[in-house]
């Protein structure tokens, strides 16, 4: 595999910047110490920068002319109690990074370092360090609509993603065109009935039997409502009600995602969830139910990904560069897509000799030796970009 020569001259810098951010993680929208690092950094080496942006980000640019190429990486942690034992362990309790996004803020400051030690010789890159990739926040933006919203995008021509991904290989790079990662959505129904003492149900409309039936008829939307060529989630994360074994409650709630990779069938999904709650009426009861839209579908633009899979074959050579299989998991990166041409990289940073936990674990970690290659992809394309922009 051929390496990335000037990436890997930092790559102890890397690993510093990663360890000291997943130190201090911390959680949506409140990234101030991981923002007061990153500006600290760029204003160092120069770059222009402007913070806050959507609350906690960070835009820097570097040039001035066109092409602009922006590339992206998410600054926040979750909500999740660390089961590592790493000496750079979280000091914030409670907050963790398991999603690799310390890992994306490291490899985009190196990006940032490359670029001012070695400008490209036409054109501008942005760099968009964003908050809040996890979470929307109670204004029903993420913190990748929330930087579109306030500009981070303007004159901006393309834009690239990186997430790093533990369950694939280290230095295994997977993306295609098209579909990547799915719509995702939320909804609460909150099922009431009349209750009653446990021992009279007769008495009352039990909501929670009420409720387990309409998570059962839930269950049937994907396999016999949706065209079997389609693809379609509905997981009931919540179900909610009842204070004591012999009291029948009055109403029950459930908290549920429905996930897409279309958006007639993201929206025939929510018709079939509300048709499945319409059938506790004839039985005593009622709901109400409220969706959260949640993330778009990421696309990868056509002719961005075939440039950035041929800097990737030339640099991890083709057996390497994998097709991107499209994955439930969803995506802030969408929004930014949906504006100007994407492209969304997953590389594999998973290690050979040892377990590696699915993102969003309280043990989760990764290959810091994909680091370098990270820096070293982004910085390649968008050299490749800015020297040879594509259609849009």
């Amino acid at each position: 595999m051929h390496m990335f020569p000037a990436a890997e001259k930092i790559s102890a810098d890397l690993i510093e910047w990663r360890h000291y951010l997943h130190r201090h993680a911390e959680v949506s929208f409140q990234e101030k110490a991981t923002a007061a690092f990153i500006v600290e950094k760029l204003k160092g080496w120069g770059l222009d920068v402007r913070h806050p942006v959507a609350k906690t980000g960070v835009v820097a640019r570097l040039g001035r002319g066109k092409p602009v190429i922006a590339l992206r990486a998410d600054m926040d942690a979750l909500p999740l109690t660390e089961a590592t034992d790493l000496p750079y362990a979280s000091q914030n309790p409670g907050v963790m990074h398991a999603c690799g996004h310390d890992a994306h803020v490291a490899a985009l400051l190196g990006v940032a370092r490359l670029m001012r030690d070695n400008p490209p010789p036409r054109g501008s890159v942005k760099f968009i360090f964003q908050p809040s990739e996890e979470k929307v926040g109670p204004d029903g933006h993420s913190g990748a609509s929330l930087m579109v919203a306030e500009g981070a995008l303007e004159d901006v021509d393309a834009i690239v993603g990186l997430h790093v991904w533990s369950t694939r290989p280290a230095g295994q790079v997977c993306f295609s065109p098209g579909p990547q990662m799915a719509a995702a959505g939320a909804f609460e129904a909150v099922i009431t009935g009349f209750g009653g003492h446990g021992a009279s149900p007769h008495r009352a409309v039990d909501p929670v039997v009420l409720a387990a039936q309409a998570v059962l008829n839930m269950q049937a939307i994907v396999s016999r409502k949706l065209n079997p060529i389609d693809t379609g989630v509905v997981t009931i994360g919540v179900i909610k009600g009842g204070s004591e074994h012999n009291i029948i409650p009055e109403s029950v709630e459930l908290h549920g995602t429905l996930r897409a990779f279309k958006d007639e069938v993201f929206e025939e999904i929510k018709k079939e969830i509300a048709r499945c709650l319409d059938t506790v009426k004839p039985l005593g009861g009622d709901y109400t139910l409220s969706f959260d839209t949640g993330y778009p579908v990421v696309h990868n633009h056509p002719g961005l990904t075939q440039l950035v899979q041929e800097v990737a074959v030339q640099a991890f050579g083709a057996d390497n560069v994998k097709p991107g299989e499209p994955v439930m998991g969803s995506e802030d990166f969408s929004f930014y897509a949906n504006q100007v041409p994407g492209c969304f990289i997953r590389l594999g940073a998973g290690f050979s000799d040892r377990e590696n936990p699915d993102h969003h674990n309280p043990r989760f970690d990764i290959d810091e030796s994909v680091l370098p290659l990270a820096t070293g992809l982004l910085d390649a394309a968008a050299r490749r970009y800015l020297s040879d922009p594509v259609e849009p």
